[in-house]
């Protein structure tokens, strides 16, 4: 079950306040604050207070803004864009809300959430290009830890790569009449060569490289990207990834996707839900096929986006087929497979010098649904084994590898959605395996690590042993 998108209290916004007059109320540091913020865009600001704080003067006198020595009248607040209190008194700062909600103008006081309508996030500026970070007021501390990541992310380039593109837009828009192609050559322009000579200070080069982009025309040809979504957290999904469902036209997606993985392509692009389950296919392989060829063949740019990655049992060989027979561009997207995510969780090295030279990716069926027993020689041998899709068939593999003379107290450990929030493990012995099988609470995707290495991890919060398990 993927778990349910968490949903925002306020909704993002950006003011207009070119030349609009902003009311900062209060003349200590918390207003200070206010007046050297506002000061990075070009609003009239007004600020009202009885007197100013040492230092809050020369703020004020950076900032251009006009001190008014007195509170403010409701008069003083109409047709204002925004106004900001701080007063540092709780009942000034409720009287001063409360006349600013009469004048209808949007209100925040400073440190006090319940009587704001908007919150002040922390912002990079990289005008025009801005980012807003909030917290819903919660948090502020945390926003500022964010914004100084951002900072150091976006270089002040960026700036001038989004004034290229302003200056650009019109002669784009007259350029390319339909918005797939608008939008495809603003993908280029943004990743290509454009944005690495802005990047590297040669501004000039950089616009007459736009300006030939605009005349050569920019592709229709549709493309797939095979994308692996990772385990289920969504901090796991690579930064390809993200850009790939950024620029997608279509999002073909799996059930094991969670929903704020596939949130992350554009609000315009389409989502198409093929959700494959064990034994219960929404959709068959042979039509998702036949559908990612067809979105591509009319232009589309669809990513294909699969739970793990999709090269380790995702049905990754089919598509490449199908693709390539269509004559359709693609590239794969790798993602973190489970038993990474599962391992790393559990703090199980997946190799080891001393004993555990080769990883295996098994499954615990073949394409007809029989058990397979072909990788029970190279555990014998030491190898770590990862068994996909064996909670069902549990037994039968615990069986088929002690028969074969792997030591019935092989440590195994079995986790149940890993990585995610309703994450689940438990660890014990080789021989204890098949308990599993019958228990109804086990409904989430579950990967078995099997190997010596497994007693070196820590599984945390799991029953001590896999005999916990056994059903009533």
């Amino acid at each position: 079950m993927s778990p349910v998108p968490r949903k925002l209290s306020v909704f993002p916004a950006f003011h207009r306040v070119a030349g609009r007059r902003v009311v900062v109320v209060g003349g200590g540091v918390e207003a200070g604050n206010k007046i050297r913020l506002l000061a990075e865009t070009s609003a009239e600001i007004v600020v009202f207070a009885p007197e100013l704080a040492e230092g809050t003067d020369a703020i004020l006198a950076a900032a251009h803004a006009d001190w008014r020595g007195a509170r403010p009248s409701l008069a003083d607040l109409a047709g204002a864009a925004l106004v900001f209190v701080a007063t540092g008194s709780e009942e000034d700062d409720r009287e001063v809300a409360a006349l600013a909600r009469e004048a209808g103008v949007p209100v925040n006081v400073v440190d006090r959430p319940e009587l704001c309508d908007f919150f002040t996030p922390a912002i990079v500026n990289r005008a025009p290009l801005a980012i807003a970070i909030g917290s819903e007021g919660v948090a502020p501390v945390l926003t500022r830890h964010v914004r100084a990541r951002i900072e150091a992310m976006l270089a002040p380039a960026f700036g001038d790569l989004a004034g290229l593109a302003d200056r650009l837009r019109t002669r784009v828009t007259a350029a390319f009449a339909d918005v797939p192609s608008r939008r495809r050559f603003w993908a280029q322009f943004f990743t290509g060569g454009v944005a690495e000579k802005v990047f590297a200070g040669r501004e000039q080069e950089a616009e007459a490289e736009a300006v030939r982009l605009i005349g050569e025309g920019v592709s229709r040809k549709g493309h797939v990207s095979l994308v692996g979504a990772g385990p289920g957290a969504e901090d796991l999904l690579t930064l390809r990834a993200q850009r790939a469902l950024q620029e997608a036209d279509v999002i073909v997606y799996d059930r094991l996707v969670p929903e704020t993985v596939v949130a992350m392509g554009r609000r315009d692009a389409r989502r198409i839900y093929v959700g494959k389950a064990k034994g219960a296919h929404a959709v068959s392989q042979t039509e998702i096929n036949a559908l990612i060829v067809a979105e591509a063949q009319a232009g589309n740019r669809v990513v294909r986006l699969k739970s793990g990655d999709p090269l380790i049992y995702g049905r990754a060989g089919e598509e490449i087929a199908a693709l390539r027979s269509a004559g359709i561009s693609f590239d794969i997207v790798p993602g973190i497979t489970a038993a990474f995510a599962a391992a790393a969780e559990a703090e199980i090295p997946l190799t080891f010098r001393d004993g555990a030279h080769s990883l295996v990716f098994a499954t615990g069926h073949d394409a007809d649904g029989r058990t397979l027993p072909d990788w029970a020689n190279l555990a014998l041998a030491g190898a770590t084994v990862a068994v996909y899709m064996g909670r069902s068939v549990a037994g039968e593999v615990a069986a088929r590898l002690i028969e074969a003379g792997l030591n019935a107290s092989t440590p195994v450990a079995v986790i149940e959605n890993a990585s995610r929030a309703d994450r689940r493990a438990y660890a014990g012995r080789l021989d204890e395996l098949g308990l599993i099988a019958s228990r109804p609470e086990l409904v989430g995707p579950v990967l078995i690590l099997v190997g010596e290495v497994v007693a070196l991890g820590n599984i945390v919060g799991a029953p001590a042993a896999l005999s916990e398990l056994r059903a009533a």
